[in-house]
């Protein structure tokens, strides 16, 4: 099939490899220009250049809504769309535009985690699983019928990095797969149920900042979610900001005031947490490893040696 692709950043770039290895036929290439928000500025292999090196004609924009755009479109004349990490809305007159629509590829197991950022929100929010869908592109962002679909599990210590990596693998066989499905014929694929569907925004500031009331079981995915190269969870420690890259669920119960600098247990240091309405356990948050705002990394515990006092939501 004559293929045309809207895509960004090192998810768009995998998708447009995968897609120039196989049978397919690339003719047209829509990315964004660079961006200089942090969390775009990850893992940013260029779609562009890419491209360029496999001689395919490249469009830069950051919505697909002139005309200019729709007529370059019309002259490439492919059979499908297929969009990765496109970060605007894409008008229903262009995802329709082609015979098979648009494949959008999406890093969720969708209806499940539709939006932004899904890999860090599952794992904050303690998904078993994560995966990769490719669904046929409809007037509802993500809600498409779906035409292929892989997951992998989340491991106990995972960090979103160590998902990412599982999941950008999955990337080919769910695109090509789904394409030769409809290159087949195949028109019948699965509806999403709506009923099981969530929608989370992109990951920001007030996102990675600890709240000691949340039970230590949630911050510790946190802090495995916000892993390198992402912005690490912070809080405050007397009036400075505080990163902490490490940290375990506490083996003792600790309870009292959420924030409180307690107790030392093991090669951490226990931060007294919210308790766990689910579970009824009252576990701390055993620190392992900080940055502080002057950019050194140490062990919590030499950090914290002598100086006690709280960790706190805000300076």
């Amino acid at each position: 099939m004559r293929v045309v692709m809207f895509g960004y950043q090192t998810w768009g770039h995998r998708t447009l490899k995968a897609l120039l290895d196989s049978e397919h036929d690339v003719v047209m290439v829509v990315t964004h220009p660079k961006s200089e928000h942090a969390y775009e500025k990850i893992w940013s292999d260029s779609v562009a250049e890419l491209a360029e090196e496999h001689g395919v004609p490249v469009v830069i924009r950051n919505r697909p809504d002139d005309e200019e755009l729709f007529q370059l479109l019309k002259e490439a004349d492919p059979d499908i769309i297929v969009a990765n990490n496109w970060r605007t809305w894409i008008p229903p007159r262009i995802y329709t535009l082609p015979p098979h629509g648009t494949l959008n590829v999406h890093d969720s197991l969708l209806p499940k985690y539709a939006g932004f950022s899904p890999l860090i929100w599952a794992l904050i929010n303690g998904e078993p699983e994560v995966g990769v869908t490719a669904h046929l592109m409809d007037e509802v962002l993500d809600a498409g019928d779906i035409v292929r679909q892989e997951s992998v599990a989340v491991g106990p210590k995972d960090t979103a990095t160590d998902l990412f990596h599982k999941t950008v693998d999955l990337i080919a066989p769910v695109t090509i797969g789904a394409l030769d499905l409809i290159a087949s014929g195949r028109t019948d694929f699965t509806k999403q149920d709506r009923s099981q569907a969530t929608f989370f925004h992109k990951r920001a500031e007030e996102d990675i900042r600890i709240n000691w009331s949340w039970p230590a079981e949630d911050l510790e995915r946190l802090v495995r979610a916000q892993s390198a190269p992402y912005p690490a969870a912070f809080t405050f420690h007397k009036g400075r900001r505080l990163e902490v890259l490490g940290a375990v669920v506490s083996e003792g119960r600790y309870g009292g005031t959420p924030g409180r600098i307690f107790y030392r247990e093991g090669d951490g240091v226990v931060i007294v947490a919210g308790a766990d309405a689910r579970t009824g356990r009252n576990h701390g948050l055993a620190v392992t490893r900080v940055r502080t705002e002057d950019g050194r990394e140490l062990p919590a515990a030499e950090y914290f040696t002598s100086m006690g006092g709280y960790l706190t939501e805000r300076p």
